[in-house]
């Protein structure tokens, strides 16, 4: 398993109603508590939201440590960060999920500390003191997260008067982006079968075609019901999407519910404001065709090459990735307006960051002047103009 517990056993259950204060009903959870205690196992994971109430009844009535799916993805988080940032990022999201669940902790709420007794009585709880803590050590955690974001987007801005086009990729969790971010870049960035494999963004530098320079990104997978503490969590991160010049969405095309999952990043992503509507172009990777077969991988192929914004690939094996790059740059081409327009002779920076963000249709010069007709999208018409 992805954070390395040994699964003994797993059950299915259909809810006619969740009960408030269990969510199953007593025969399942005497039917998991047997189970629990057979194979001698310590750790009950619930594959749905679960209330603090229902959480301590469950432990109470299996005997066992329980968690739910937050608290499963949240630990798989934990172990996945790997900078300071993702640290910070997975901890405000601990303490967010934990700030409501702290009756797990006290249940002895008379425990006292002392405290003056004009403030709230003859002392103050435990309970309190703690939720207390959480607060403040939350509040920290947002001031240096609010810091990375600042240092994040000045990074992002001076990207942006770069000559370079940003591509991000964005998908499911364990849909390959890495093993592409990989192909494409000749990085070797952790890739592995396994949920939330990438947790800190990454950039590195990638070959397109009609492009001296672009900048490829890899970020967080998702999943469904992503967490909302999570999506808070990580939208310093996730902001990267949003000021990219084209979002390459990569889909497990192999996977059984691959329109569901494409559905949830969907979801996910309109949840950080980035809807079809004044978002960064999107385009379809349909990725691990090495693992279909025969007709289906013929008609899949087929139909990826009838639509102009999906490519099939297999980031495994190569196949489909020169495709992609032609795609890509064809991509950022399109869409765009012809402007003309006059520099100096001199002015180099600009000159560059034309040729690299646009389509140069014509250029002359006379005397210290140079005359351009360069054909923009209109993202980097208003970003040539913030130059």
């Amino acid at each position: 398993m992805a954070i390395g517990i040994d699964v003994v056993a797993r059950h299915s259950y259909r809810l006619r109603q969740a009960r408030p204060a269990s969510l199953l009903g007593k025969g399942q959870i005497d039917e998991i508590a047997a189970l629990a205690e057979e194979e001698k196992a310590s750790l009950l994971i619930v594959d749905a939201a679960l209330s603090p109430v229902q959480q301590k009844n469950l432990e109470e009535m299996t005997k066992c440590k329980v968690i739910d799916r937050t608290g499963l993805i949240l630990e798989i988080f934990g172990e996945r960060a790997a900078t300071a940032e993702g640290r910070l990022q997975v901890e405000l999201a601990h303490l967010d999920y934990q700030a409501g669940r702290l009756v797990r902790s006290w249940t002895h709420l008379e425990r006292q500390r002392g405290g003056f007794g004009f403030l709230g009585g003859p002392g103050e709880t435990q309970i309190e003191a703690d939720r207390r803590l959480i607060r403040d050590r939350m509040a920290r955690i947002r001031k240096e997260l609010e810091q990375v974001k600042r240092t994040r987007g000045l990074h992002r801005d001076r990207r942006q008067k770069a000559p370079w086009p940003v591509i991000a990729l964005v998908g499911y969790t364990n849909a390959g982006k890495s093993t592409l971010f990989n192909r494409m870049t000749q990085a070797s960035v952790i890739a592995q079968d396994l949920l939330f494999a990438t947790l800190d963004p990454t950039m590195r530098q990638v070959k397109i075609p009609g492009f001296d320079k672009a900048i490829l990104s890899d970020t967080v997978g998702f999943v469904s019901d992503l967490p909302t503490e999570l999506v808070a969590a990580f939208r310093a991160t996730l902001e990267e999407v949003s000021s990219a010049d084209l979002i390459l969405h990569v889909r497990d095309i192999a996977h059984p519910d691959s329109a569901a999952q494409a559905a949830d990043v969907e979801t996910v992503l309109a949840s950080l404001g980035l809807d079809e509507d004044g978002s960064p172009p999107r385009m379809e990777v349909w990725n691990k065709l090495d693992l279909l077969g025969g007709d289906e991988r013929a008609e899949l192929v087929g139909e990826a090459g009838r639509r102009n914004e999906v490519v099939a690939v297999s980031a495994l094996t190569g196949e489909g990735v020169d495709t992609l790059r032609e795609a890509v740059s064809l991509f950022l081409h399109s869409g765009g307006v012809a402007h003309h327009l006059r520099l100096d002779a001199g002015d180099g920076l600009r000159l560059a960051w034309l040729h690299a963000r646009g389509n140069v249709l014509d250029q002359r010069s006379e005397g210290e002047q140079l005359h351009l007709a360069v054909k923009l999208s209109p993202e980097n018409w208003a970003r040539y103009q913030r130059l």
